[in-house]
């Protein structure tokens, strides 16, 4: 963690200092701590991470059909 991430930031409109946690989650790690808000935030760091690499996986898959139709002609 960089000095930067340590830092706290301005809430909008707030007036006051907001502490942002970098919210993270490992797979098989115990689950019995954590608050509603804690699940939440994982299950939503989760969704958008499967998002990231079902795009990534669409791309791949267009990029190896297009050289498969290239080197077939």
């Amino acid at each position: 963690m960089t000095d930067e991430e340590d830092r706290p930031r301005a809430g909008p409109g707030s007036g006051k200092a907001v502490f942002h946690e970098a919210v993270s989650h490992q797979l098989g790690q115990p689950l019995d701590a954590l608050s509603v808000a804690e699940f939440d935030a994982r299950i939503a760091l989760l969704r958008a991470e499967i998002e990231r690499l079902e795009t990534a996986r669409a791309a791949k898959a267009a990029s190896l059909a297009a050289a498969d139709a290239f080197f077939k002609k």
